[in-house]
């Protein structure tokens, strides 16, 4: 790729962003970040949920722990009204969601992405994109609209938001429509405490929901059916304390506003995530209202699910070919997470009688039957989604592998750590890994331009993990703590890439030179 600069370039740093530019500098992919915003991360946040499928990829990065001392745990979501999901039962190690304000995911990301060796551009826009066979052109303008330049990259990843200029720059159309106008958001001090962590409620024509920023203000979003008014239409507190106590009795004392805005939520998703060497990822790939708090969520799966694609063909493990699972694996969950949050606040502001009959009967079933209950749960916190797999494939192939215990105290979350594949074997494999860690130390050819970027990693073992020959930091092996018979090989995004019954090592070695490399 004669004159290219930059392997990757990100641009946006958002949660997004950030996870993505992080995995791929962890994974010795040089990467630059470019954000037209200040270095400064903004305490104007817009999400507040953290679901348990992203506390479990914020732990592969060793980022959770940290994170649940500075948010607040919450045990259940309330919907609307008597609608409440239990969290409690979810088989997972985070069997809870965790309350805390954007802006301190991105400071923990950021934080991760620099000392990984991510390189950061801020006040820098993107004007303008083009690309070729051979890779992409960026065009920039950095602080104080100073002359253009261009950037040449191998790939370039648009996490930049609803109002994307690489979606626009390629030519995709962002189809869709707005669901909700003229929603009011507040940040406000509160006389009274609500009665829990979060608040969410919608009587008659109007919805409120309140939530802690944990310094003392409180986040307050409001919507009123019958006030559809532009988003640049002046919006005092009056407003928003009026509906406040129209849809959860009281407004509970607001005052000290610092902040107040309105804006639409739309529903919306581009065709493609992926253009020739030019992806979409988080809102720049899709929108939705805010209803479940699945919007960060989704879009931090995103960047989990395509980093380690980008890192594994910059390196030469594997062909381009790759890269098109993203679109086939993401697209799917995008257009699920539109339905699922678009079916949450249509029936939140349920009017007709046959649409309140379908939330009587949710609510009925939420808290009477277990198979319903637990597939919602599943579904909003992200642990239920399965990617397609192969015909033929054993039925575990797609699926998430919650963080299983492993033999000698370790655990798959820290297995997984740097990147890896992890190949978890029957005891009865002993030796399997240890026979083929013994050819780690034999010579092995060049895997392309990139190779020099890579982690070099000891050939030790690392914990209870062994490397397995040739691939050091990209496969551990490691055991079942139990007696179970089936070999699996996870992806590092945590999914099972390919799984066997007992299986031979003939057929391991096969499946790990087919999905490693």
């Amino acid at each position: 790729m004669n004159g290219t600069t930059h392997p990757v370039l990100v641009v946006g740093a958002g949660p997004t962003g950030l996870l993505l530019a992080g995995d791929l500098a962890a994974a010795g992919v040089p990467v630059t970040v470019l954000e037209k915003r200040p270095r400064k991360i903004s305490n104007l946040s817009r999400a507040f949920v953290l679901h348990a499928r992203t506390l479990e990829q914020l732990d592969v990065r060793g980022l959770a722990d940290g994170l649940e001392v500075v948010g607040r745990p919450l045990d259940r979501l309330r919907l609307f009204g008597r609608l409440t999901v239990d969290l409690t039962a979810l088989p997972s190690r985070f069997n809870h969601l965790l309350v805390i304000p954007q802006y301190e995911v991105e400071r923990a990301l950021a934080r991760r992405a620099a000392d990984a060796g991510a390189r950061f551009r801020y006040e820098t826009e993107v004007t303008g994109l083009a690309q070729d066979a051979d890779g992409v052109t960026v065009v920039v303008r950095g602080p104080g609209g100073q002359r253009a330049e261009e950037l040449r990259a191998a790939y370039v990843v648009g996490a930049d938001g609803m109002r994307s200029t690489v979606r626009t720059a390629v030519g995709l159309s962002f189809p869709g429509r707005p669901v909700i106008r003229s929603v009011v958001l507040a940040d406000v001090r509160l006389a009274e405490e609500p009665g829990s962590l979060l608040t969410a409620d919608a009587v008659g024509d109007a919805f409120a929901f309140l939530a802690p920023f944990g310094d003392g203000y409180h986040r307050v979003i409001g919507w009123h059916r019958g006030r559809n008014v532009p988003d640049g239409e002046p919006l005092d507190l009056a407003e928003v304390k009026e509906i406040t106590r129209l849809a959860l009795g009281r407004d509970f004392g607001m005052h000290d506003a610092r902040w107040m805005s309105r804006f639409h939520s739309d529903e919306r998703q581009a065709p493609a995530y992926r253009v020739g060497r030019v992806f979409l990822a988080g809102d720049a790939a899709h929108v939705h209202t805010p209803a479940g708090g699945q919007g960060m969520n989704t879009g931090l799966q995103d960047a989990a699910n395509l980093s380690w694609k980008l890192a594994a063909v910059l390196h030469g493990h594997a062909s381009d070919g790759l890269l098109d699972t993203y679109q086939a694996e993401r697209h799917p969950a995008g257009r699920t997470v539109l339905r699922s949050s678009g079916g949450i606040i249509r029936l939140a502001m349920a009017k007709r009688p046959w649409t309140l009959a379908l939330r009587a009967a949710l609510t009925t079933a939420l808290d009477h039957v277990g198979p319903v209950r637990r597939a919602v749960a599943a579904q909003v916190t992200g642990i239920g989604y399965k990617y397609a797999a192969p015909r033929g494939s054993h039925p575990l192939t797609g699926r998430r592998v919650p963080d299983v215990a492993l033999a000698a105290g370790g655990r798959l979350h820290e297995a997984l750590r740097g990147g890896r594949f992890v190949l978890i074997t029957p005891k009865s494999h002993g030796s399997l890994g240890s026979r083929e860690a013994q050819k780690s130390h034999e010579p092995h050819e060049s895997h392309g331009p990139h190779e020099s970027h890579e982690s070099h990693e000891s050939h030790e073992p690392h914990g209870p993990y062994e490397e397995w020959g040739g691939r050091e930091g990209r496969l551990a092996v490691a055991r079942w703590a139990s007696d179970r018979r089936t070999a699996v090989l996870v992806r590092p995004d945590g999914y099972v890439a390919w799984a066997a019954e007992a299986p031979d090592a003939r057929s391991v070695e096969a499946a790990v030179a087919a999905h490693v490399g």
